[in-house]
């Protein structure tokens, strides 16, 4: 059996815009923020079974960032892993 492997695409982190209780309040508000240009919107279900929220995150398009950016983003991660590992002994 072949396995269907989705290449992951690095960008910039998602940031949580409003919590809705319903769906379609989330997507109401999805459908306005994807006429802005160059920008990713979700839907994320999150929270505990008891009290359920739709979330919706956007994120810059990675395809639109310079490469510059993303070499910056991934510089940092570096240094902030290398800061974690040297605390930690």
């Amino acid at each position: 059996m072949s396995e269907i492997v989705k290449e992951r695409q690095e960008g910039p982190r998602w940031k949580i815009v409003k919590r809705l209780v319903t769906f379609t309040e989330a997507d109401l508000l999805r459908t306005e923020l994807l006429e802005e240009i160059d920008l990713q919107v979700k839907i994320h279900l999150m929270g505990p079974q008891n009290r359920r929220v739709f979330a919706v995150k956007t994120r810059l398009d990675p395809k639109s960032l310079t490469y510059r950016m993303l070499e910056e983003q991934r510089r940092s991660k570096e240094k902030k892993k290398k800061k974690s590992n040297k605390n930690r002994r």
